[in-house]
């Protein structure tokens, strides 16, 4: 029940923190001058990453985009990023809010070339946790915030579908060992606690060949 409440609770908490005072559209076309310089190397030109250990970018919700970034660096000084991360430290806090909602913009817009799932025995067992979760451990179905298809809820839950499955099981066992705490009301947390390394590697798997429509 408790976890059930704050599943609820952050689907109104996770919603455009901005959006009592609407901001002046982003700009695309600087934030594809701002990631050419900055982004690149890592995420791809277009947002598809060369390597599974940085996430796919491109087709990314605008809005969760701008939060990680947000994430990222100190809300103030002296104080902790609720997303530890040394390189993107250094990244996050070189840019501004509005830098951070223009690459948000540009990478939103780009075409996902999505992964597949390479794991055929697992696969049943990564579908019925995304699907219908664990309910004897309190284990949520991922689609019920991330969609069927993984196409996630804007400006509340990332689109999954197509990721690399590696970057998805690190982030599930960094939500689980808490080493990664940003996610609204310990929601991720909570989830990942309750699944063993290999459930979280046939989730993982599975997510990187959902397709969302």
């Amino acid at each position: 029940m408790m976890l059930r409440r704050a599943l609820l609770a952050a689907m109104f908490l996770c919603g455009p923190a901005l959006a009592a005072n609407p901001l002046p559209p982003a700009d695309p076309a600087k934030g594809q001058q701002i990631a050419a310089g900055v982004c690149a190397a890592c995420h791809g030109p277009d947002g598809n990453s060369p390597t599974p250990e940085n996430p796919k970018l491109a087709g990314q919700i605008p809005e969760y985009l701008t939060k990680q970034l947000m994430n990222f660096r100190p809300a103030a000084p002296g104080r902790q990023p609720e997303r530890t991360n040394a390189v993107m430290l250094g990244f996050a806090s070189a840019l501004s809010v509005e830098d951070m909602r223009n690459v948000a913009a540009f990478y939103s817009r780009q075409t996902l070339k999505p992964s597949k799932a390479t794991n055929h025995d697992t696969v049943e067992i990564g579908q019925r946790i995304y699907r219908g979760g664990i309910v004897e451990r309190g284990v949520p179905a991922c689609a019920g915030c991330h969609g069927p298809a993984g196409q996630g809820i804007p400006a509340q839950f990332p689109l999954l579908g197509g990721q690399y499955a590696q970057y998805i099981e690190s982030q599930l066992r960094a939500f689980r060992d808490g080493v990664r705490q940003n996610d609204p009301n310990r929601m991720m947390r909570m989830s990942a606690a309750r699944l063993s390394d290999a459930e979280i590697k046939a989730l993982a798997d599975y997510i990187a060949g959902v397709r969302a429509p």
